[in-house]
């Protein structure tokens, strides 16, 4: 049966690629002009078109997408900070069509090298260069400008993809530190299947299936100091854990004592 299953998967994964890149350039135009516009305004509009290319992908090569609200369903338009657990490099493509607009997401410097894709990449996102400290700063002051521009910013606090079996990484203090500075509630949401369609093996086990999202409730920071970030960073980082112990069923970890 493997011999049967290989080049299947094979004409999948080709078939996949090929739908991606025939949406990435049918946009990759008006994106450009859209860029024309600056980085906020013109990137803005380039989300939409981000999003007609994740609402066509999607569905093209089999795989759900869902969302479900184990919090009120966002009504309001204030900026928040998402912050999302990272599985898989599918992560990028579910915010894109899942993500309330407008956002941004922070995302490394290196992806902007691919040609094409890389382009809309340094046009959507808040790159930054780890191993640069001037880099990371200049990647703070544009997350903060946008969101006193109404942008919301999204975060991997992982810093990478996990590639453990855990269902966390530890946290960076990044998220925690702007929430406090700037007083903007931390969103949890988790990307409950994206390790399962598109795994750190590599693209050729990209394959069709659901992809949940759970928006979890707002974790306020109103009258936070700078001293409360590992307090604030924890706090978020046990409720994602149970949460997604709950949905991916892993162990659930004993209270110490």
């Amino acid at each position: 049966m493997n011999f049967l299953l290989k080049p299947l998967r094979v004409i999948y994964v080709v078939y996949a690629a090929i739908v991606f890149l025939s949406i990435m350039f049918l946009i990759l135009p008006p994106i450009f002009l859209a860029s024309l516009l600056g980085k906020e305004k013109g990137g803005n509009i380039i989300f939409y078109f981000l999003r007609f290319w994740a609402h066509v992908w999607f569905p093209a090569v089999g795989m759900r997408v869902t969302r479900k609200y184990d919090c009120e369903k966002e009504k309001d338009k204030e900026p928040c900070i998402y912050v999302v657990n990272h599985r898989s490099y599918l992560d990028a493509a579910i915010a894109v069509k899942v993500m309330r607009l407008p956002f941004r997401p922070l995302g490394k410097v290196e992806m902007a090298k691919i040609p094409a894709f890389g382009f809309i990449y340094k046009n959507s996102v808040v790159s930054v260069d780890r191993s640069n400290a001037s880099a990371r700063a200049r990647s703070v002051r544009e997350m903060m400008s946008a969101l006193k521009a109404g942008i919301s910013i999204l975060v991997f606090p992982e810093g990478t993809t996990n590639e453990s079996n855990e269902p966390l990484r530890p946290f960076h203090n990044g998220a925690f530190r702007m929430a406090i500075e700037m007083q903007i509630p931390i969103k949890p949401v988790l990307y409950v299947d994206a390790g399962d369609r598109l795994p750190h093996t590599g693209p050729m086990h990209l394959n069709p299936g659901k992809c949940r999202v759970v928006f979890l409730p707002a974790i306020p920071v109103a009258g936070l100091t700078l001293d409360d970030i590992n307090t604030l960073k924890q706090q978020t980082y046990e409720i994602m854990d149970r949460e997604l112990r709950k949905y991916r069923h892993y162990p659930t970890l004993q209270p110490v004592g």
